[in-house]
């Protein structure tokens, strides 16, 4: 069921930027075997998956920060920076190798993207840029693409480590409007938090939200202009030939 908060002008639309963990992608079980691999790696206790799932969003470093802190009962802020590290570099080693174990496209996503390019190919059809944008590590990011065949799909890849500036900051998202000519008003961000209408919001662009993925817990807290339940609804809300109604 597609619910509209705020109807998005989709005919405008030149730049479909999609988050990835969560969006595109069910990387969780993939996350939480990394963070409890490290935590295990300086004599920690593991957490329970759906507690690490949580705290995807916020880049890679703010994961395994958080996971650091519920571990030793401390507060975030409390963590040892030595420690922090050696962690750290310890998921990401650990992550890179198991990146691809559990983690796949969500149902109707690779179906909804060769619908999307479809609609650019044809006849009077938008002309349209997509893109992803995580808090992921890029390199990662990249390869879990490749390796789930979405890559082809998009022009960009970016991860949390390609700008200065995490999501929700909207560097990111600006950068990809001046790279592909986009305004604001012809830029939608897709994805599963709050985090990511925060990004869209802060750019000025478009928003809209997966009911499904990390955060669909929040991601009310602040409403998209769109509510899709599925990945197969990307193609309907984005269709500049089908109007979309609140149902």
């Amino acid at each position: 069921m597609i619910q509209i908060f705020r109807p998005i002008p989709v005919e405008r639309l030149k730049l479909l930027v999609f988050d990835l963990d969560g969006t595109l992608i069910d990387s969780a079980q993939d996350l939480c075997n990394s963070v409890n691999a490290s935590l295990a790696e300086f004599n920690l206790g593991p957490l329970p998956d759906p507690t690490i799932a949580g705290f995807v969003g916020n880049g890679a470093p703010m994961l395994m920060r958080r996971a650091l802190a519920l571990a030793g009962n401390i507060a975030p802020r409390q963590v040892n920076e030595a420690l922090f590290a050696e962690a750290y570099a310890f998921f990401l080693q650990h992550y890179r190798k198991h990146k691809l174990d559990f983690t796949y496209a969500y149902e109707g996503v690779l179906d909804a993207l060769k619908a999307l390019r479809k609609l650019h190919d044809a006849p009077g059809g938008p002309q349209r840029t997509m893109a992803v944008l995580t808090n992921k590590p890029v390199r990662p990011a990249r390869g879990i693409c490749e390796g789930l065949g979405l890559a082809d799909y998009f022009l960009h890849i970016y991860g949390g480590d390609s700008f200065s500036l995490k999501k929700p900051d909207p560097l990111g998202l600006r950068s990809l409007m001046k790279e592909t000519g986009a305004t604001p008003e012809e830029t939608v961000m897709i994805g599963d938090s709050s985090v990511d209408v925060e990004t869209a919001r802060n750019a000025g662009a478009w928003s809209i939200g997966c009911a499904f993925g990390f955060g669909p817990q929040n991601i009310l807290d602040n409403p998209p202009d769109v509510l899709v339940s599925t990945a197969a609804e990307w193609t309907k809300a984005l269709s500049p030939f089908q109007t979309t109604k609140n149902k």
